[in-house]
């Protein structure tokens, strides 16, 4: 009987350093990454603060090197399940193109790096947050997504923690916007990844994983995402409540708000569950840019 996959590895010596480093970047996820230093970066610009320029770029480039760390060290506990999956089969690792200590060495690099770097030029807060982050997503987020539907909030967790790092990078302690951008962060992944296990559903049972699609159902699972959109639309509306925002940013975000919410909990007949999953998950992503960047630019 022939093996699923026919390995092939690289080794450092075989592997020119270019294609090395591009199997290195992919190790890091590169659209968690991007995602990451975004909305660092709105944390850092709510902040209002005075910290150089340059001191602010290597604060964030040095925060996402340890998410990517983080990443890579996760794509290194998981090499297995993602040998499972057909949407992570052909990562650098279950396709034989990286070997697994490589991964291994460059995640414990690359962190040690990041959070020495951060702790340099960022100061205490901004690299504990970091480190909680880092060590909550890969000793803590990882195993449990075997376990536990409920890995899900704690994923969300670290997830959501971007924005405090780039306040506290500028300001060195956590005001209310840093607090509302972690609060929006944090309970958006729950519809955004709610939807994803629906329609990669069947990967995620071959892979082992017990996301919430496999452990409690469809049906649980869409009244789930329901539910945590509507708390979603709620929270935007907290800014109401606490400091100072421009008007303009409930012109903004009501409509918004709305407008996924119809799209949410209106399920035409003729779609099925996976087909209203995937319209949530990439409605999900442009809603969360517009409440993020009008509150970057009413705060």
């Amino acid at each position: 009987m022939n093996p699923p996959l026919a390995k092939t590895l690289e080794s450092p010596s075989s592997a020119s350093p270019l294609r090395l480093a591009g199997l290195l970047v992919e190790l890091t996820k590169p659209s968690i990454v991007a995602l990451v230093m975004v909305t660092a970066t709105c944390g850092a610009l709510v902040a209002h603060g005075s910290l150089p320029l340059a001191k602010l770029l290597v604060a964030l480039v040095a925060t996402t090197l340890v998410v990517g760390a983080a990443n890579a060290l996760n794509m290194y506990a998981e090499r297995d399940s993602d040998a499972l999956m057909r949407r992570t089969l052909q990562r650098p690792l279950p396709s034989g193109r990286l070997s697994a200590e490589i991964a291994l060495g460059f995640g414990l690099l690359a962190a040690s790096i990041g959070l020495n770097v951060l702790g340099v030029v960022a100061g205490g807060l901004a690299c504990a947050l970091t480190l909680l982050a880092f060590a909550s997503y890969v000793f803590v987020y990882t195993p449990l997504k075997r376990i536990t539907p409920h890995a899900l909030v704690v994923g969300a967790l670290p997830g959501a923690l971007p924005p405090l790092i780039g306040y506290a990078a500028v300001r060195g302690t956590l005001g209310w916007p840093a607090r509302f951008l972690f609060a929006v962060l944090f309970v958006w992944q729950m519809p955004h990844f709610l939807a994803i296990s629906l329609f990669l559903q069947e990967d995620y049972r071959r892979g082992g994983m017990r996301v919430y699609s496999v452990a409690r159902g469809e049906r649980a699972t869409v009244r789930a995402a329901r539910y945590w959109t509507l708390a979603l639309v709620l929270i935007t509306l907290l800014p109401a409540f606490g400091g100072a925002v421009h008007l303009g940013y409930f012109g903004v975000v009501v409509p918004a708000g709305l407008a996924f919410l119809g799209l949410v909990f209106v399920k035409p007949a003729e779609l099925t569950r996976v087909r209203w999953a995937r319209r949530v998950f990439f409605a999900s992503m442009p809603y969360l840019v517009v409440v993020y960047a009008a509150f970057v630019a009413a705060a």
